[in-house]
């Protein structure tokens, strides 16, 4: 069996499983399966998602990442079900962050809401491929030189304070160079021609407007993906978990999308948030290997670190929001000389 399909000599603190040509089969078939569905049933047209038909497609996207959970407890046993979830979770929550700078780039190129679906449908099945080759990279290297390690938890403690003293509100996707290089070599038309990425004008073969939009949100992901695969490898390093965790948390970008691009404001804490799990991951892989230290932090203790640090963010982010709102009914109600509410009929 070719070593990229073996297990990953994956070392004592993590799970040492044996993972057979039909375990990534069945993965493949039900990641293919789940996309061709997606564009040839739910989305066969192209329309505007709603958000009630966000939220819903939403919450079944995470049903199906938690449920193959379920799949790697059957094969793989508990311990591999932990370093799993664990996988999902800092995935989805590092993606957040993704999904708000997708928001920037489609509302700059003002990309009809009818068409951002496909737009995104292929930048995630661009980001599945681009995911696979980072993991068996990032683990082939791991496994010859355990020194990466440092070099992973330096560069996610580095990522954690640029997410501190950063604001990511003030992207511009005109100051792209990668853009600036894309629009050099490919001939762009200036109008959309439906959801299409090509188009025909004049006899030329010309690229549409989506599709520079498309490779800028392949590079984004590029670069999300430099942050969330050291990431994931801090918890695990059987690369069927560790892509498995991505690909279903990728999946579901989509309906995320739809679902918090315009409640950005709503997160004020998010990105402390996400800098603290990346903070704790980076020490985490620190200290593994530490001379004088070499304390592996169990995967039970990292899905709790990681589950408290989200559920925080949004908890404050929430109780801030709606203090401001109270604030400003108070405040209207002051101006205008009237009786502000009870807080129970707010």
């Amino acid at each position: 069996m070719p070593r990229v399909l073996a297990s990953g000599d994956t070392g004592e603190h993590f799970v040492d499983v044996t993972v057979h040509w039909w375990h990534w089969a069945v993965l493949l078939v039900v990641i293919v399966s789940l996309l061709l569905f997606d564009l040839l049933v739910l989305h066969r047209e192209a329309k505007v998602l709603g958000p009630r038909r966000a939220a819903l497609e939403s919450i079944v996207w995470i049903a199906c990442g938690l449920g193959f959970g379920l799949v790697i407890l059957a094969w793989f046993g508990g311990a591999a079900t932990g370093e799993y979830i664990s996988g999902y979770l800092i995935e989805e929550s590092l993606s957040i962050d993704n999904v708000f700078v997708w928001a920037l780039i489609l509302g700059y190129f003002k990309v009809p809401a009818m068409y951002q679906h496909r737009v995104l449908f292929w930048g995630i099945f661009g980001a599945l491929i681009l995911r696979a080759s980072f993991i068996f990279a990032g683990i082939a290297v791991i496994e010859r030189f355990d020194w990466v390690l440092y070099v992973f938890g330096a560069f996610l403690l580095y990522t954690a304070a640029k997410l501190v003293f950063s604001d990511s509100d003030h992207i511009d996707p005109s100051e792209s160079k990668f853009l600036a290089i894309v629009n050099k070599f490919v001939k762009t038309s200036d109008e959309l021609d439906g959801q299409k990425l090509f188009t025909r004008r004049d006899g030329r073969r010309l690229a549409t407007p989506l599709f520079s939009v498309l490779l800028l949100v392949e590079a984004t992901d590029l670069i999300f993906a430099v942050d969330s695969v050291p990431a994931v490898l801090a918890v695990s390093h059987e690369q069927f978990i560790v892509f498995s965790s991505n690909a279903f948390a990728i999946l579901g970008l989509r309906a995320l999308y739809f679902l918090l691009a315009d409640m950005h404001g709503r997160f004020a804490f998010l990105q402390e948030g996400l800098a603290i799990i990346l903070a704790f991951v980076g020490v985490k892989m620190i200290i593994a290997k530490l001379p004088g230290v070499e304390y592996h932090i169990p995967t039970w203790l990292s899905l709790l670190v990681i589950l408290i640090v989200l559920l925080a963010a949004v908890g404050f982010s929430l109780k801030v929001e709606r203090n401001e709102r109270d604030a400003a009914m108070v405040k209207e109600a002051f101006e205008s000389h009237e009786t502000p509410p009870p807080p129970s009929e707010r």
